[in-house]
């Protein structure tokens, strides 16, 4: 690969080639992929973007780490819109607000991006078979973008995970287990299961190409904006991985020369699990949580991914906020009644830290915020209709149906 110039350590720095199923450090640490962005500005532009009609992930391929012989699989990714949304940005106080809806891809989340990666590295590489663990939305999008490839997989999710992402890993003709235990239980059998049978390892904190996957969703922001960058960018966050790859995709779209400078990171977790947002605002190591939220998709008590979202935050100047499940709720109902946008818990989550920090004060009134919905809220319909509540009920009778909506 011409644009890549290796795998680096984030603990320790060592370099490693960038083989495709290349997984971590030795010492433990995961990697990062470094670009020549020299070569890369050869490539990239935004006359060659312009002129590009790819309107998937690919478009940013030089931006990417894979061959250039290489033909990317799995399913059509990326491209998802971005709204301008001025009520909501009048009810925060900030001169600008927009929703990036990456709960339209595919399998309807952002994991798609990933998974895409991971399918198209898989098949460079050789392999039949693709593994991975998941509170759901990875191996749903994992399963889809691995069937149209045409590759087998196998699949580990909590017994928790919403009945939605379990229907879609089913069509999918994933061979899924559904785990007695937690997220971290849930990874580490999978570990196992993938180290036995020697299976291609989608696990986002142990494949490094993962998070390169994701970033493209922040390539996708800034060419929307007309490459002016925002002044935030808000991410919901679980293992790490989502905003890790957020703040690669701008720092990638700085050293291109293709904007000119980095958004702050907004990161935002469940107050009943918060591991990372924990370790930046103490400035200690990050330790183990509980897993206690309904945003099944963030509940991950053990990021495996910390290394990297912990320093993406920290390098941007970023802020960290923390949200109730209640909040969470809000912001469901919120984005959904005045935006349009319907996203799972976790993919509202963004949003409810920007309600939070509004109410305390704590926005910009000049600032212009990207706030990022990670995954659609069919994903968990259970959830949502508990949040909003049940329709009313009428017979065939106008009179009655007036009477319910104190029309008559």
């Amino acid at each position: 690969m011409n644009n890549v110039i290796c795998c680096k350590c984030v603990r320790c720095g060592r370099e490693y080639p960038a083989a495709p199923d290349i997984t971590t450090c030795e010492c433990g640490g995961i990697l990062d992929v470094v670009y020549d962005y020299e070569y890369i500005k050869t490539k990239l532009s935004r006359s060659a973007l312009a002129d590009d009609p790819d309107p998937t992930m690919w478009r940013y391929r030089a931006l990417l780490p894979i061959e250039e012989d290489t033909v990317p699989q799995g399913l059509r990714v990326g491209g998802s819109p971005l709204y301008k949304a001025d009520s909501l940005a009048r009810e925060l106080g900030v001169k600008a607000l927009y929703i990036k809806d990456d709960g339209i891809n595919p399998t309807s989340s952002l994991k798609d991006r990933a998974s895409a990666m991971a399918v198209t590295k898989a098949v460079e590489a050789g392999y039949h078979t693709i593994a991975c663990s998941s509170t759901g939305n990875a191996a749903s999008s994992l399963a889809g973008n691995a069937a149209k490839a045409g590759l087998s997989t196998y699949i580990f999710v909590p017994d928790r995970a919403p009945k939605g992402k379990i229907a879609q890993l089913m069509m999918f003709g994933a061979n899924l287990t559904a785990v007695r235990g937690s997220y971290e239980e849930t990874f580490e059998l999978s570990k196992k299961a993938i180290d036995k049978y020697g299976w291609y390892n989608r696990n986002a904190a142990i494949n490094p190409y993962l998070s390169e996957g994701k970033k493209t969703v922040a390539h996708e922001i800034i060419e929307q904006l007309g490459f002016r960058a925002p002044d935030y960018v808000a991410a919901s966050v679980g293992d790490g991985c989502t905003i890790a790859g957020v703040y690669k995709g701008l720092y990638d779209m700085y050293m291109v020369g293709l904007t000119d400078r980095i958004p702050r990171l907004i990161s935002v977790q469940a107050a009943g699990c918060c591991p990372i947002n924990t370790a930046v605002v103490t400035g200690e190591p990050w330790q183990p949580q509980e897993e206690n939220t309904y945003a099944d998709s963030i509940a991950v008590g053990v990021p495996r991914n910390a290394d990297k979202a912990i320093k993406a935050i920290r390098d941007s100047g970023g802020i960290c906020v923390n949200v109730t499940d209640d909040e969470i709720r809000e912001a469901q109902r919120y984005l959904a009644k005045n935006a349009g946008v319907f996203g799972e818990p976790a993919g509202v989550t963004a949003t409810a830290g920007l309600l939070k920090l509004s109410r305390e004060g704590k926005l910009d009134p000049d600032a212009a915020i990207v706030s990022i919905v990670t995954g659609n809220g069919l994903k968990d319909i259970e959830s949502a209709i508990k949040n909003c509540g049940a329709p009313v009920s009428c017979g065939n009778d106008l009179a009655e149906f007036e009477s319910k909506f104190g029309l008559a």
